[in-house]
């Protein structure tokens, strides 16, 4: 009897095993001034941790080229252009660049990373932001030299400015960038399922499991989310918040997405959420957020036609929350 008892407790746990899920692996980092969560779905441990291995480190190399105020490529372009010099950079930066003034006259300008200095002035290019309203006179200043990436000058990979005022933050297109690079990646170290989240902007590849992979949006003012909803393979969202990087003076707040026309901190909107798919969804779907948010509420689903974008959230000034029908009807 107790051979036949222990051959039924072996046989119970072959069940058992073969009726666990595959694992899910998932790391966390620190990378361009946010939390960056990679998971992994379906494959050995191993496997997943080398591959999220290769992700983090590709994080940190764009982190260390793309950083606008401490030592990097971007930061040294940026004194080149200030002195009116040709530089020499990496042809990825070159292609970086050019991919963000295609995207800049997309949306009209309102994407606008030669706004640096802009930015800088309102103490955002720092690992804190100052707590202090620039003066109104400086930011005319700014706003009157009208540095646009349209200034940017691209050949064989030397770049040069005709206006001095340009000085390039790729701080709204680098997330982007980097979840596309890490489906690249993943895809070349054979994992067919996974999502990345770095700060609310995510991209999904494959599925968790049976089940697309569902995320959440994030409330721009309370703890928690506004909704939930699948995302399928290929597809990514990015938010626009002023609940992210921000200071607030006589009650008032102060984000780090300026109108580039007036040079002040858009205020029309809390945030917004864009569902982008296909090539470069990563990238689209962190820049092409920027332009809805700074232009408001009142051009929000012209806007979003324009760009292509279908699926929009957005919570407005005053609370409300304006979802287009694509989107709501993606939403749980």
């Amino acid at each position: 009897m107790r051979p036949a008892r222990h051959g039924l407790w072996l046989l119970l746990l072959w069940a058992l095993a073969a009726c666990s899920p595959p694992p899910l692996y998932q790391q966390q980092s620190y990378v361009f001034g946010t939390l960056v969560e990679v998971s992994v779905y379906g494959v050995p441990e191993a496997q997943a941790r080398q591959a999220i291995s290769a992700v983090l480190a590709r994080f940190d190399d764009l982190h260390r080229t793309l950083h606008a105020w401490q030592p990097s490529e971007l930061s040294r372009l940026n004194a080149a252009l200030a002195q009116g010099k040709r530089t020499a950079v990496s042809p990825e930066l070159a292609a970086m660049l050019r991919d963000a003034q295609a995207l800049s006259n997309q949306t009209g300008g309102l994407f606008n990373p030669a706004i640096g200095g802009l930015i800088a002035l309102w103490g955002f290019q720092a690992d804190t932001p100052q707590a202090r309203v620039p003066d109104a006179g400086a930011i005319r200043d700014w706003v009157s030299k009208h540095p646009r990436m349209a200034d940017l000058h691209i050949e064989n990979d030397t770049v040069w400015s005709d206006n001095p005022a340009v000085q390039l933050d790729l701080g709204g297109y680098a997330k982007g960038r980097a979840l596309d690079d890490a489906v690249r990646i993943l895809k070349a170290q054979g994992i067919q399922n996974a999502l990345v989240n770095i700060g609310g902007n995510v991209i999904a590849l494959g599925a968790h499991g049976d089940r697309p992979w569902r995320v959440g949006i994030q409330h721009p003012r309370q703890p928690g989310t506004l909704a939930t909803l699948d995302l399928h393979d290929g597809e990514a969202i990015g938010t626009s918040g002023d609940y992210q990087r921000f200071f607030e003076v006589a009650g008032r707040r102060y984000s780090h997405l300026i109108d580039p026309r007036n040079g002040w901190p858009a205020s029309a909107i809390q945030s917004v959420t864009v569902l982008v798919a296909g090539d470069r969804a990563g990238t689209r779907s962190d820049a092409l957020s920027k332009p809805l948010f700074i232009d408001g509420v009142a051009q929000l689903a012209n806007h979003a036609a324009r760009l292509g974008v279908a699926d929009y959230l957005a919570v407005d000034a005053a609370g409300k929350i304006h979802v287009s029908p694509a989107m709501k009807a993606r939403l749980r």
